[in-house]
């Protein structure tokens, strides 16, 4: 059913940005206003929201459905052309909002056939409604990042002489649909050794080694909403030096982040915070991303705690808290939190140690 409380909200932003009137294309935008998700594939999908006027959904008469959603449906078929059917819900007179997803090949027609007195990228409007998450979606996340840290003191388990990552990563799925999840967020990272100074490393053939890093970048999805966290620990034998001194680097850089955290601050702030604590022990080269992203039904939304985002944070806010050091000859690490942004300071919905484990 149509969430009221979260048109409005869209719509107030859209509104900031100079739009009395959008398509939504994004499925999954789709489903957190109406509570339904479509896989239109191919053919055109659009959610058609204005100030003043009924919410319509332009759907393919493949995916007739009873169920009440709070919009009027207007169906087309694939051998219909699809502009006429936009036109007839459309303020020709008025700026039109569109997403980032909607493809040329709608888009174009729609411009040529002059169906708005203008077309703009609406999906800011859109972006930052959805980077405020409600109650509801606050608890979901609560849930899937408590089933992760559930998940992720069986993963260290999976590790043992002989595994190779790609063995271990198989094994986790099913761990997370025994803790209640439905899916991955994102497939996991599983890394050994100097695997784990690949910030993306896809699990493959390598074998664990004793003193070997053994880095965990995973994820779950429940009732649609996903989580993320990254540990690292070490396998069969206490870390070196080295490896110590990296890995208290940037568990320092991940807890003075989230110390600072709160409405109100640049997300370019938070990012500066890690980044300055690995730069002043002489590793900011081997910190090679942002900060962190924005989560929920996505496992990147729009949004980013980086270097050059001087936008201020809000109460509602969910991102990621992830630095790391990528030294292949050294040590690869990065510890991952998502955090809730609150007034005066953040909520840290993983709860999994971050003191050094040795695992095997």
């Amino acid at each position: 059913m149509l969430d009221r409380n979260r048109l409005d909200r869209v719509l107030t932003n859209l509104n900031q940005t100079g739009l009395d009137q959008m398509i939504i294309s994004d499925p999954l935008a789709i489903k957190w206003l109406t509570g339904r998700r479509f896989y239109a594939g191919e053919r055109f999908l659009g959610l058609y929201i204005a100030k003043d006027r009924e919410p319509v959904l332009l759907l393919n008469a493949l995916f007739q459905f009873d169920e009440d959603l709070g919009v009027r449906k207007l169906l087309h078929k694939d051998t219909d052309d699809i502009i006429p059917f936009i036109q007839s819900v459309v303020d020709p007179r008025k700026k039109l909002g569109v997403d980032k997803i909607l493809t040329a090949k709608f888009l174009l027609p729609m411009i040529d056939r002059g169906v708005a007195v203008r077309i703009e990228n609406g999906s800011p409007g859109v972006d930052r409604t959805r980077a405020v998450k409600d109650e509801e979606e606050k608890e979901l996340m609560r849930i899937s990042s408590k089933i992760n840290d559930m998940a992720m003191e069986q993963f260290k388990g999976l590790v043992h002489e002989g595994v190779t990552e790609r063995e271990v990563a198989a094994q986790t799925l099913d761990i997370y649909k025994s803790l209640g999840a439905e899916a991955f967020s994102f497939p996991s990272i599983v890394a050994f050794g100097a695997n784990a100074a690949d910030p993306h490393h896809m699990p493959d053939d390598t074998v664990v080694k004793e003193g070997d890093t053994v880095l965990f970048d995973v994820g779950c999805m429940y009732h649609g909403y996903c989580s993320d966290m990254t540990r690292v620990f070490f396998f069969k034998k206490e870390p070196s030096s080295v490896q110590k001194k990296i890995y208290n680097i940037v568990r320092k850089a991940n807890e003075d982040a989230e110390a600072m955290v709160k409405a109100g601050i640049t997300l370019h702030s938070i990012d500066k915070t890690a980044r300055d604590v690995i730069r002043a022990e002489g590793y900011g080269e081997y910190f090679t991303h942002r900060l962190g992203h924005f989560i929920g039904l996505e496992d990147h939304e729009a949004g980013d705690v980086a270097e050059n985002n001087m936008t201020l944070t809000e109460a509602g806010n969910i991102f990621s808290i992830e630095p790391g050091i990528y030294k292949a000859d050294e040590a690869g690490v990065r510890i991952e939190d998502l955090v809730i942004v609150t007034e005066e300071g953040c909520e840290v919905l993983n709860r999994f140690p971050k003191d050094i484990q040795i695992i095997g």
